[in-house]
């Protein structure tokens, strides 16, 4: 699925030089208020507008599953990727009833199923916050820099949304802090699936095909909106065709990009290669494995571990890609010459220079703080735990104690523009499997006394004299956090209930939290404060060499990359740009991951074998951009984004657009396999208006 790519042996060192400097054709992921409308019209021969950006931008759609989508008819009917909504098609499953397996239908709308803890936005407005956020920090340090910029986040978000329930502010920082955008979203928090296909259709070829092509994946996903219990009234949407993408075609992909580190210096790159990174894939690995194991203890097991192990594969295969990035010489040669030729700029202007300092050398020496904290913050605040009753009992734990507190002067997190997300989130009722929590919370214990070892005293005050297997064991037995209910009560009932609590798994955290709040000063004031105050100055460098012709890293937020549908040639062989539904059946084996769901068999002489399944694109995303909606200069939607091909895993650090695809899977395909293999004849309709 969508992350970044694989640099072993692509020739890196030409595809991403300079790419702190004005992009190149197809390059860059855009903000709507400063896309390169001129550039692509002369580019591409398009007339597009104001009016064009306005009208993607109502239609695109972020998924607090941590994915994009968009808004496909009136009645707020939503287009996405199957893995963007899998995590919802399992909450609603059971033991008698596997959606994951059979694929989710409605005949009606009556039969469309709330997904717990998701929340759709469209983004409204963007205002620039940057003079009132930078200022607050000015001329401050460490913790204490974090924490004013912090609170001037908060305020402006405040100031943006008030206390209007309908609507959420989030204060974007771009360009690592050189510019700070406020982003005012309309929310939907009632999202309801629609339509989901077996798994087996989605990701079919499985971690073998994953970023490859050809490809021959129906990864689509169909939620819809609902306000006041009905189904919102959406007059600004994308028009749905059927027809098949043509080659040459200009495509835009509007989405969400999660993170790109583009614009980071080499010091940052080289603490990723040797220390971020190389933890990070240990620990999925053996994850991977456990999981494994615990799904082939049988069936049930299976069902509950396919999307958990789905999700660890595929981050796995992203950092692994990364990794060869870094590792490669010549790219990072490459960053260095484009790291000497900013500081080169900034040398040569004395009054830049003087404004600038050397932004460049500290962080360099943040990178020894950040190695020397990088273990401890990991593990005790860090979010590696996996367990999602422990999560609800952190949120629970440090929400009662941050509200006692002005927001401003909370953490971030907890502010009051940000509590409805956290409420809805924690008390959305989702299924708990206490054999899988078991297993991921013996799995953080254990590699927390590994890695900080049995005589630290945070994993004395964690674990005690217990094991971590035992100590697992006990606190997921006894723990009634897998109840909405009490985890609404709770939550309403503040610091007093928290501290009156026994409940084992709140006690585990309570005994964690003080050595997680230490550890999180520490890396703010050591780590985090330094780097950001200096990434703020290279922002600034970047910006009076190359003015606003520099696209900012991805954010998780709103962006538009241009491009066109285009296979590529590499090492003497070239593949196509469209794949089509007879390749679907060649490639089928009988056997997984190739192999074909009942219905698929069934409807081999009903579908036309000529349909385009998935295409490609060179478009420029990353992770984030799974279900973004791929349209033509009409406004009309080809596809969804779901995917990059092998040579888009370096994506996190640069493009080439000779090789680097996106992959799409065609509306052309939804359309036929909706009507010819599924039957939905209604949501057929309402996407055709046929």
């Amino acid at each position: 699925m969508i992350r970044s790519r694989s640099a072993a042996g692509l020739g890196l060192a030409a595809a991403f030089l300079l790419p702190a400097a004005p992009a190149l054709a197809d390059e860059g992921m855009w903000t709507f208020d400063n896309f390169p409308l001129a550039k692509v019209n002369a580019a591409y021969g398009l007339k597009l507008d104001q009016k064009w950006l306005d009208r993607v931008q109502a239609a695109s759609v972020r998924l607090t599953t941590g994915c994009s989508a968009s808004v496909v008819s009136k009645s707020g009917l939503v287009f996405t990727n199957h893995h963007c909504v899998v995590e919802c098609v399992q909450d609603l499953s059971s033991g008698d009833k596997d959606f994951v397996q059979d694929g989710f239908m409605t005949a009606s709308r009556e039969d469309e199923k709330t997904c717990p803890g998701m929340q759709a936005e469209i983004l409204a407005s963007i205002t620039d916050v940057t003079k009132q956020v930078a200022s607050a920090a000015a001329g401050k340090s460490g913790q204490d820099f974090v924490r004013a910029r912090d609170a001037a986040i908060t305020a402006a978000e405040q100031a943006g949304c008030g206390d209007d329930p309908g609507v959420r502010c989030q204060v974007i920082s771009l360009y690592r802090g050189g510019q700070y955008k406020l982003y005012k979203y309309r929310k939907y928090s009632d999202v309801r699936l629609v339509f989901a296909p077996e798994f087996a259709t989605a990701f079919f070829g499985g971690d073998p095909d994953n970023f490859n092509f050809p490809r021959y994946n129906l990864d689509i996903g169909f939620v819809r909106l609902y306000e006041n219990g009905k189904p919102a009234v959406t007059p600004q949407h994308l028009t749905w065709v059927g027809r098949a993408p043509q080659a040459g075609e200009a495509t835009f992909v509007s989405g969400n990009p999660g993170s790109t580190n583009r614009l980071m210096t080499v010091s940052q790159l080289e603490t990723l290669r040797d220390l971020t990174i190389p933890v990070g894939q240990l620990q999925r690995s053996e994850i991977r494995g456990r999981l494994i194991r615990f799904s082939e203890e049988g069936p049930e097991q299976k069902r509950v571990a396919t999307d958990p192990l789905f999700g660890i594969e595929n981050s796995f295969k992203v950092f692994f890609g990364q990794q060869f990035a870094l590792n490669d010489k010549a790219f990072m040669d490459a960053k260095r010459a484009e790291e000497a030729t900013l500081r080169a700029k900034v040398a040569a202007d004395p009054k830049l220079a003087a404004d600038i300092g050397d932004p460049w050398t500290d962080i360099e020496k943040a990178q020894a703080a950040y190695a020397n904290n990088y273990l401890r913050y990991r593990q005790i605040e860090g979010g590696a735990t996996y367990s999602h009753l422990y999560d609800y009992a952190e949120t629970l734990v440090r929400a009662a104690q941050e509200r006692t507190k002005p927001s401003a002067e909370r953490l971030p997190e907890y502010a009051d523009t940000r509590l409805s997300l956290q409420e809805k989130q924690l008390l959305d009722a989702k299924p708990v499997d206490p054999a899988l929590e078991e297993t991921y919370l013996g799995f953080w214990l254990s590699k927390t006394r590994e890695y900080l070892t049995t005589d630290d005293p945070a994993v004395k005050a964690l674990l005690g004299k217990e094991s971590p297997e035992g100590l697992a064991k006990r606190v997921v037995a006894g723990s009634r956090l897998g109840d909405p209910a009490v985890r609404k009560a709770l939550w309403d009932g503040g610091l007093a209930a928290i501290e009156a609590s026994d409940d084992p798994m709140i006690q585990l955290f309570l005994r964690n939290d003080p050595a997680a709040r230490a550890v999180r000063k520490a890396w703010e004031t050591e780590v985090q404060g330094p780097t950001d105050a200096a990434a703020e100055r290279v922002a600034r460098a970047k910006f009076a060499a190359y003015g606003d012709a520099v696209y900012p890293d991805a954010t998780f937020s709103l962006r538009l990359s241009y491009g066109k549908v285009d296979g590529w040639t590499y090492r003497g062989t070239t593949v196509p740009p469209t794949t089509d539904f007879a390749g679907l059946y060649e490639r089928a084996t009988g056997a997984e991951p190739y192999q074909l769901a009942p219905r698929w068999i069934a409807a081999r002489d009903k579908v036309n074998p000529s349909t385009v399944y998935n295409f490609v694109t060179t478009n420029d995303i990353i992770g984030g951009n799974s279900g973004s909606p791929v349209v033509n200069a009409r406004g009309e939607v080809l596809g969804a984004a779901f995917d990059g091909n092998i040579h888009s895993l370096g994506g996190a650090f640069g493009y080439d657009g000779t090789i680097n695809r996106t992959v799409v899977v065609a509306t052309s395909a939804a359309t036929e396999a909706l009507d010819k293999v599924y039957g939905r004849a209604a949501l057929v309709k309402e996407l055709t208006g046929k």
